[in-house]
């Protein structure tokens, strides 16, 4: 068994890669001490709070000024930056891989997409802190969150005058899944959840006896007096749930055609622990099946993902964070800002044409100012190209204020490593000639590595 590809390949998906001088301390470990270790790794939480005010609950004069409205918006605005910058920047540096990769997870499962950070930065941390813990507990307290509340409408939510937004959601993607309730278990559900709500004031969990109406549902075949947690309760009960969550769990860890029989046993053991998210994660990285070929390096990286890698892989550090939600939006993936409720897409939806050409042109802008040296050593002829190129490269360097540390990256390059060993370890799929032939052709080693992140190859992962 080749252990190092293992746990490249473990690192890939269960955090954002693995740095040279981690794989080199690894590669003698066992596939089950590396799995504990990254478990250990995630065990601290590291909230984000960058934001402490909650514009919302400012006291608003009666009417306002286009200009009092404008201010507002532009704090609003300065609070989604923050927010979006706080969490690439953890990703870029924690410890805490597989907590934040399936915090990244839990962010599109639960998407969410309203005008308030400071709600958007709590039900991050919810999802945070439960990334590994119990799934129930988590789809409580998301679905108790004011950013959930409000963007499902459940605060509308009144006896005798249902919004069953809240309701359908609820099974259709947080769940059980279309096809697996009908339409009078949507009504019923929704009835139960009236009353669910936040408080305007102080922005935390409210529920309103008064608007909640406590008339008999039948729900799923039974009837009583059901609330929301009833049936929370009865939803999770039916193992359909732990399926529709553990093919999600799959096609983003392990591969995007689904295999039923690795799914029903993913299910089996999420179902036995009562939900529990950790016993789930350990049992698909230390499956045989998650490490046949056909699973290695066949998934697109979300574009946050391949943002953060590079960050973590070069160090990096930008003096103008703006330059990366620049990157999210041209990409296709801000965070915080997902298209709709279901969340993006993900899978091979992540490429068309214009993304793979972003994609591939985005790491040499960030590692050499947008310029990727194919050509060795220049003519005199060349010299007048070569002056326009680094006025062009000066001109990057100016917009993307991006710093890697070169220094740091190569020292952890083992002394004896050839281009093609180093395109190996940056590289998740087989390397193949194209790719052979460019890295041993480029004239030195900082242009080769340039090179691998520029192929198509690395947007997988």
């Amino acid at each position: 068994m080749n252990n190092s590809r293992h746990i490249k390949h473990l690192y890939a998906r269960a955090g954002f890669g693995i740095r040279f001088e981690d794989l080199h301390d690894h590669q003698n470990w066992s596939i089950k001490k590396s799995v504990r270790k990254l478990f250990k790794a995630s065990e601290k939480q590291e909230p984000i709070n960058v934001l402490t005010e909650n514009i919302d609950l400012r006291p608003h004069p009666a009417i306002q000024t286009d200009e009092e409205k404008k201010m507002v918006q532009e704090e609003r605005n300065k609070q989604e930056k923050a927010l979006n910058n706080a969490w690439i920047k953890q990703l870029g540096e924690t410890d805490a891989q597989l907590r934040e990769k399936m915090t990244l997870f839990w962010h599109n499962h639960f998407a969410c997409n309203i005008g308030n950070a400071y709600y958007e930065q709590q039900l991050n941390n919810i999802e945070r802190a439960n990334a590994l813990g119990n799934f129930k507990t988590l789809l409580l307290q998301v679905s108790q969150s004011p950013a959930m509340l409000q963007f499902l409408n459940n605060q509308q939510n009144q006896k005798g005058h249902p919004n069953e937004n809240f309701a359908r959601e609820l099974m259709e993607l947080f769940t059980l899944g279309r096809g697996h309730y009908t339409e009078h278990d949507i009504k019923e559900s929704a009835r139960s959840f009236t009353g669910w709500s936040y408080d305007g004031k102080t922005g935390t969990y409210a529920f309103r006896p008064k608007v909640h109406d406590d008339g008999p549902k039948t729900f799923m075949g039974n009837t009583a007096n059901y609330c929301g947690e009833d049936i929370i309760d009865i939803i999770v009960a039916n193992k359909q749930t732990a399926i529709f969550i553990s093919t999600k769990l799959y096609r983003y860890l392990v591969n995007d055609i689904p295999d039923n029989a690795h799914i029903n046993q993913m299910a089996d053991v999420f179902y036995k622990s009562n939900y529990e998210i950790k016993p789930l994660l350990e049992f698909v990285f230390l499956s045989d099946w998650f490490y046949d070929d056909k699973n290695i390096g066949n998934l697109v990286k979300s574009p946050v993902e391949l943002l953060t890698g590079l960050n973590r892989q070069f160090y990096i550090s930008y003096q103008n964070p703006d330059v990366l939600l620049q990157f999210q939006r041209t990409l296709g993936q801000v965070l915080f800002r997902p298209p709709n409720v279901a969340g993006w897409p993900g899978g091979r939806n992540w490429i068309d044409s214009s993304s793979l050409m972003y994609r591939m042109k985005i790491p040499s802008t960030i590692l050499n100012a947008g310029y990727i040296d194919f050509t060795g050593k220049a003519n005199p002829e060349d010299e007048a190209y070569l002056a326009s190129v680094r006025k062009q490269q000066l001109n990057v360097i100016k917009k993307v204020q991006a710093q890697p540390n070169w220094d740091k990256f190569m020292q952890e390059i083992p002394q004896d490593a050839t281009k093609v060993q180093v395109a190996e370890f940056m590289l998740e799929p087989s390397l193949n000639k194209t790719v052979t032939d460019e890295v041993n052709t480029a004239p030195d080693l900082k242009t080769s590595i340039i090179q691998i992140v520029s192929t198509p190859e690395y947007q997988l992962c």
